[in-house]
């Protein structure tokens, strides 16, 4: 089991960029897929980024160019870097750790795009 607390959000221009981090407490985080979603207001949570345990990262279409996810296993945590934001990335970010059936959720970050 994993417990994952995120953090690094808040507000910002549009813009502007924000790095999040989501520290994962348990053991063998290595072993998991790590995912970043995201839920803003009135939409449904959709799938941002994931990195598989051998570092190879998948990007759902639209956040491709400006979003980038990365892990540091001895750290056991995982990024996102936040570039170019805009008001309608504003959302609550949440991580999740994903191994085989097995999922975990963080409580999420939320990040305010606005001037």
């Amino acid at each position: 089991q994993v417990q994952l607390v995120e953090s690094g959000g808040g507000l910002v221009q549009p813009g502007g960029s924000l790095r999040l981090s989501c520290a994962a407490l348990g053991s063998a985080f290595s072993i998991y897929t790590m995912n970043w979603y995201r839920q803003a207001p009135g939409k449904q949570r959709e799938l941002v980024a994931s990195i598989f345990n051998n570092g190879d990262t998948y990007y759902t279409d639209s956040f491709k160019g400006r979003f980038t996810i990365s892990r540091h296993n001895a750290k056991n945590t995982l990024y996102l870097q936040m570039n170019s934001l805009k008001p309608e990335d504003t959302a609550v970010y949440y991580c999740k750790a994903t191994f085989g059936t097995q999922g975990y959720w963080g409580k999420g970050t939320l990040v305010t795009v606005s001037s």
